[in-house]
């Protein structure tokens, strides 16, 4: 069974190719690799509920702590923990690996040691 992301499934055109085509901005679900791979999925496409700024409906969506319970009834969201089963990773240790790859991406960048 191929796993699709986010943008496969939900039609929004803001894939990291579509944006191109339609001309609207890139979701941040496509472009972040942070996540990358994580359920099968490219950049953070299987994840999308971890990332703040995300698209539904057409509009960007605030945090993961104030997108979370409007997220865990998307179908996408739960597609997504059907096909994970046992291998589904819990959206909080989730959310804790962005932020550690947020802070040793922070650390690595030669701007913040000068």
């Amino acid at each position: 069974m191929e796993k699709k992301n986010c943008w496969e499934v939900m039609g929004c055109g803001r894939g990291p190719e579509e944006h191109k085509k339609t001309g609207r901005q890139p979701c941040p679900a496509a472009t972040d690799k942070k996540l990358d791979g994580t359920h099968g999925g490219k950049n953070a496409g299987r994840v999308c509920w971890v990332l703040a700024g995300t698209y539904c409906g057409g509009k960007p969506q605030g945090s993961f702590a104030q997108k979370l319970p409007d997220c865990s009834r998307c179908n996408f969201y739960r597609r997504v923990r059907k096909e994970e089963g046992f291998k589904f990773v819990p959206s909080t240790t989730l959310h804790k690996m962005l932020m550690n790859a947020k802070e040793a991406e922070e650390q690595e960048d030669p701007e913040d040691s000068e």
